[in-house]
């Protein structure tokens, strides 16, 4: 298959990304209206381990959306074997609302960890379709615009690295303590948003008195 531009595949994902991030909206209930004023606090209350996942979620999957774009900044050319790892990542995206309500409705039961655990596992396995999908387009250069900035390319990889080992250990923590996995997903989203760091530039008269 002949090299495309990213067009259309882009457009695609971006689509596949608000309708997953419109379904977390829908574990959200609204209290009955027949209860007494005095109970309505109560009830919301109530709903916060469903808050608390809907806020993970969301901004997990936000910026997944972030990252999914920055890397398209890099790739300009799109073949097969990209489109489909491309759509192994969107199916895990779509994915997330599922753990999501499970977490929020198991969350002070007795089954909280298994819950906990298809939560984790589901975010661990979406860092590896992203490891996937930017070694595929960035090794040896294969679909990356020719301009892109190489400490820029280098910097995501470094960074994408390590996300699948930090998702594991929230996955672990997710058999010990619930609340600190939801955490460390919240924690790990917040650490990807952040654009990955060039190396310190060396300069030439730095590099010449460390030869000395």
């Amino acid at each position: 298959m002949e090299d495309k531009e990213t067009g259309r595949l882009e457009a695609f994902s971006d689509g596949v990304f608000a309708v997953a991030i419109t379904l977390l909206v829908l574990n959200l209930h609204i209290p009955s209206a027949s209860l007494a004023d005095s109970d309505l606090g109560g009830q919301i209350f109530a709903q916060w381990p469903t808050f608390a996942a809907f806020v993970t979620s969301f901004v997990t999957i936000g910026i997944m959306w972030i990252n999914h774009h920055r890397l398209f900044t890099h790739i300009k050319r799109v073949d097969t074997p990209l489109m489909l790892l491309n759509l192994l990542l969107l199916m895990m995206i779509v994915f997330v609302p599922f753990p999501t309500a499970l977490l929020a409705e198991y969350t002070v039961q007795p089954d909280q960890h298994l819950a906990a655990f298809l939560y984790c596992g589901t975010f661990t396995v979406l860092a590896i379709c992203f490891n996937l999908l930017w070694r595929y387009a960035s090794y040896k250069n294969r679909l990356l615009d020719k301009k892109a900035d190489p400490e820029a390319v280098q910097a995501i990889t470094r960074q994408y690295r390590f996300g699948p080992l930090f998702y594991l250990v929230a996955f672990g923590l997710a058999w010990v303590y619930v609340p600190a996995s939801i955490a460390a997903n919240l924690l790990l989203a917040l650490f990807f948003a952040l654009p990955g760091r060039k190396p310190p530039r060396t300069e030439p008269g730095t590099l010449t008195e460390q030869g000395e």
